[in-house]
């Protein structure tokens, strides 16, 4: 296929593309017919149809991907009547260029196209949930300081700190902190955190956060009014995982969070020396 035809029939997809108010994009099959070169609508459904059944087959729900609307059609009288279109996801594009024509040029085109896309958007995300993991970990290491600087200013000294988020673990995990990195993986001079999903490390946070506010507002000052403030948080937040159907210590572990944050480092740099390669 030509350069030239390519960039053709790239704009003319990317420019049918719509959005939903809450922003999900989408195809309108009308449109998606003559696009994949298919000139009668019945057999184009045809193609809609083994879509939807690939669709159930991969373990995806139809109507969150195919979903029936009504078309406002101008008729040769100057009148207009309502017509049957379908609002696609991308994904339901690419299924429906899988199942469709492949002597078609147009067919063969869209596999690609909607495949490369559907990937750049599942890498999207990736980075994205990626990059809410590197802030959660950033802010529990500011709670922890400020929870230590709390206990220091409160209880005359901060040595024991260590031993109060074991104590936290515990609560949190029902074991040891030392038997969730035995569990985990996690080398002997890496911190727990570092390994942990993000919804371990947001749940740790949240219950620093409490004590931190509990020990200010109480006035805690012992290290042992401390440690059993932040048990009992804790225990708060692991019961309330609980009862959503988590189970804290049954989580596995995330990827090292240095490497994590190594590798958007480095994306960033590189996006930002094609921007510069741009001026």
């Amino acid at each position: 296929m030509k350069k030239d035809l390519i960039n053709n029939m790239t704009d003319t997809f990317e420019a049918h593309a719509q959005e939903t108010e809450g922003g999900i994009e989408f195809w309108l099959a009308r449109d998606l017919q003559h696009l994949l070169g298919y000139a009668k609508w019945d057999n184009f459904l045809n193609a809609v149809s083994k879509a939807k059944t690939a669709c159930e087959v991969s373990d995806h729900t139809i109507k969150d991907h195919f979903a029936d609307v009504g078309k406002m059609v101008d008729l040769g009288s100057g009148s207009q009547r309502e017509v049957d279109d379908i609002m696609l996801t991308r994904f339901a594009c690419y299924l429906i260029a899988q199942n469709g024509d492949p002597r078609k040029q147009e067919i063969a085109f869209a596999q690609t196209y909607f495949a490369i896309q559907t990937r750049r958007a599942e890498l999207i995300e990736q980075r994205l949930l990626e990059a809410e993991r590197l802030s959660a970990r950033k802010k529990l290491t500011q709670t922890e300081k400020e929870l230590s600087q709390v206990i220091y200013e409160q209880t005359g000294g901060n040595k024991n700190f260590g031993i109060i988020r074991n104590k936290g673990d515990q609560a949190l995990f029902g074991k040891s902190t030392q038997a969730m990195k035995s569990q985990w993986k996690v080398p002997a001079n890496r911190p727990l955190a570092d390994f942990a999903p993000t919804i371990i490390l947001k749940a740790k946070d949240f219950a620093a956060e409490i004590t931190i506010f509990n020990a200010k507002e109480r006035q805690l000052g012992s290290e042992s009014a401390v440690s059993q403030e932040h048990i009992f948080n804790n225990q708060a937040v692991r019961d309330t995982l609980l009862s959503r159907g988590i189970r804290p210590e049954n989580l596995p572990a995330d990827e090292d969070i240095k490497k994590v944050e190594r590798r958007l480092t480095s994306e960033q740099r590189k996006s930002l020396k094609n921007l510069d390669g741009l001026d």
